[in-house]
């Protein structure tokens, strides 16, 4: 079976396609247009490729600059789709790998299985870079790629994954292609990326944060920090008991970084206090689109409002009642 050889291959052959795009172009010099180098960046090429049997096979992949699509692979007509304006300046040509890709299908066995393969680099401040690429197959990792000795290692010991890395070790021409890639063009294609993505990877977005409260049992508070619409990911959200950090624990509970629709990011942190337990509590925010200030949510504030919301709720009532009293005089 040698379908995870042709995914792998599949992916390089679109990697190849996007780095041959601006193959002829000039990387802007650095002393005329310094290029973007803020903090360490990564590129990803992602694919997953779905065999049902020999005569249907269901692949997408993916280009993706830390969180940015760069571009997504048609899987009905293998050419490359750039989602991002940019990209598309950058890299004037596409092409496409039908004919290499089909011939892949053409050793898929009759079992349905799922081969995912990812390669790319990271790019450090100081321009030195490190690669990877790695084989999943059936959602278990398969084989992983050594950039220093440029040999496929096992990360599962079985008669398919050894057969798949002799098939690639042997493979001389895929050898040359995956070591020009991560040896010769993987800064390059970095650097020409960040230069025309600069806008998009400096793009800040201010959280903005709410403090609620839930009672799911009587000797029980739930306080909840929602925060939402900001961007980059990266993001610290603390809550402050009478102005000390409160410490991990079981009572502290913060879920996961979450995209919306709008190519923000979303998140909810959540503390189980006793109600009227007499000490203050803030939400406190830190981002990178904040610069040094930090943004406080007090659940004073919530609560004041919270109060208010019901004696204008009373006041209501009550005039209510004078006006039925009247009517009924």
């Amino acid at each position: 079976m040698q379908t995870p050889c042709c995914c792998l291959l599949s992916l390089f052959l679109y990697l190849l396609l996007l780095s041959g795009t601006w193959a002829n172009l000039e990387v802007p010099s650095p002393s005329c247009q310094p290029l973007f180098h803020a903090g360490t960046f990564t590129i990803r090429l992602l694919q997953t490729t779905t065999f049902q049997n020999t005569s249907f096979v269901d692949t997408e992949g993916l280009g993706l600059l830390e969180d940015i699509e760069l571009g997504s692979l048609d899987k009905h007509t293998w050419s490359i789709h750039f989602c991002q304006p940019w990209v598309r300046s950058a890299l004037p040509r596409e092409g496409n790998c039908s004919a290499s890709c089909n011939l892949c299908l053409l050793s898929a066995p009759p079992d349905p299985f799922v081969a995912q393969c990812m390669a790319g680099c990271v790019l450090y401040p100081n321009r030195t870079s490190q690669a990877f690429a790695y084989v999943g197959y059936n959602g278990q990792d398969f084989l992983t790629f050594d950039t220093k000795n440029a040999t496929w290692t096992l990360s599962q010991n079985t008669t398919l994954s050894r057969y798949v890395q002799s098939f690639l070790q042997n493979y001389t021409a895929f050898s040359e292609m995956v070591e020009m890639i991560f040896n010769d063009t993987c800064v390059d294609e970095m650097e020409m990326l960040l230069h025309y993505g600069r806008a998009a990877l400096e793009r800040q977005e201010l959280p903005v944060a709410t403090v609620f409260a839930r009672t799911p049992s009587p000797d029980q508070l739930l306080l909840v920090c929602h925060v939402t619409g900001f961007y980059p990911r990266p993001i610290s959200v603390a809550w402050l008991r009478d102005g000390q950090e409160v410490p991990p624990g079981p009572a502290l509970n913060t879920s996961p970084i979450l995209p919306n629709a709008d190519l923000t990011y979303q998140l909810r942190s959540v503390l189980a206090v006793a109600p009227r337990d007499g000490h203050s509590y803030v939400c406190r925010v830190r981002h990178q689109s904040l610069g040094t200030r930090s943004l406080l949510i007090p659940w004073e504030v919530v609560l004041i409002t919270g109060l208010t919301a019901g004696l204008l709720a009373a006041v209501a009532i009550a005039a209510m009642l004078v006006l039925w009293v009247w009517r009924q005089r």
